[in-house]
């Protein structure tokens, strides 16, 4: 029963003006800190032929900025370019996976169980019982709760550079929660693992070969690793341009094509038992791509990154844009899931692949 004197937690429009002053403060010297000096070579082959792919914004937070993302005419690796900067990566991280965002983003990873059980599987025919389990970028370590389904005996750790991976100890959702750099946790995890799996992670990375290093060294000979990662080549990245959900600016950093990825696992000591790209496919691009052309569209909703909040006749506006873009968000949904999904490989816009790698 709860206790009348109990506070009430502050609203939203409370939270977004408490936020505001540092927001406006951190903005008021401009974006160019949030940046690194931009590359003249690709961080994967280091070629100097590269051209731009994509120029975008914030599609998601709505923090202000202009992102590109340049693709080496070589190797074809996509990556962001100027990336950002130490600063930057805390500036446009803050209230996505915490804060403001925390609750939404833990309510829509909670929801995806199937999802979760299906990456799982994946690993049965390879390692049908593995002993210990580490998820990098484990977030609040809803992955594992659903993992622990398909395999009850398996002891499952996380690993995350931010307090989620704390938080999912303290849930239960994992054994061991690790927070930190993998690079720099790996040589006192050496040899540990029987599994490290990595989804969504690798495009986050400042440097993902460092990364796969790491993996191979937490991984005991014999053992596996799972990555997961958004695939540059599905065709929707080109139909769909900037409303491609999985460009994900500013957070996603490297676009890997798995020829790339595969090349070098294989120089690290690595098997390509698996690939992937039906099975990994998240039918949501069409209502996505959708939704963040309305969402653009609209007039802003309140934001602490914006120096005041909306008029009522610009919150008017944005619900009555929104309103009217139902029917596209319906159709939007019928044939993501129900026409495209089960052609997802054949019409090659799969938005992910995923690969399974023995450690020799």
């Amino acid at each position: 029963m709860s206790n009348e004197d109990d506070p009430q937690p502050p609203s939203r429009n409370d939270q977004v003006a408490a936020l505001r002053p540092t927001y406006q403060a951190d903005l008021a010297d401009g974006l160019d800190r949030f940046f690194e000096p931009r590359r003249e070579t690709c961080p994967w082959c280091d070629s100097p032929r590269l051209k731009t792919r994509l120029r975008t914004k914030d599609l998601i937070q709505h923090k202000p900025g202009t992102f590109v993302l340049d693709r080496c005419e070589d190797c074809r690796h996509t990556f962001q370019n100027p990336r950002l900067s130490p600063a930057g990566l805390e500036f446009y991280y803050r209230d996505f996976y915490d804060g403001l965002g925390e609750k939404q983003l833990g309510n829509t990873f909670a929801a995806r169980t199937k999802m979760y059980e299906q990456r799982a599987e994946s690993l049965l025919p390879h390692s049908p019982t593995p002993k210990n389990w580490l998820d990098v970028g484990t977030g609040h370590g809803h992955f594992c709760e659903s993992a622990r389904t398909v395999y009850p005996d398996t002891t499952f750790d996380g690993l995350d550079f931010t307090d989620g991976a704390e938080l999912a100890e303290q849930a239960g959702r994992v054994e061991r929660g690790y927070r930190g750099s993998f690079p720099e946790l790996a040589p006192g995890l050496s040899g540990h693992y029987d599994v490290v799996s990595m989804f969504h992670y690798l495009e986050h990375s400042t440097e993902p070969e460092r990364e796969l290093a790491a993996a191979h060294q937490a991984v005991r000979p014999g053992g596996h690793l799972l990555i997961e990662v958004p695939d540059p080549d599905s065709r929707y990245s080109r139909l769909l341009g900037r409303w491609w959900l999985p460009w994900l600016q500013p957070q996603h950093l490297h676009f890997i094509p798995v020829a790339n990825l595969r090349r070098r696992l294989t120089d690290l000591g690595f098997t390509v038992v698996a690939e992937q790209h039906a099975e990994p496919h998240d039918p949501v691009d069409l209502l996505a791509g959708t939704w963040l052309a309305l969402d653009t569209a609209a007039p802003r909703d309140n934001l602490p990154w914006l120096p005041k909040p909306p008029s009522g006749l610009a919150r008017t506006g944005r619900a009555a844009v929104l309103i009217a873009g139902i029917p596209a968000l319906l159709l939007g949904t019928f044939l993501d899931r129900f026409v495209v999904k089960r052609l997802s490989h054949r019409l090659r816009v799969s938005n992910a692949y995923r690969l399974v790698a023995r450690r020799d």
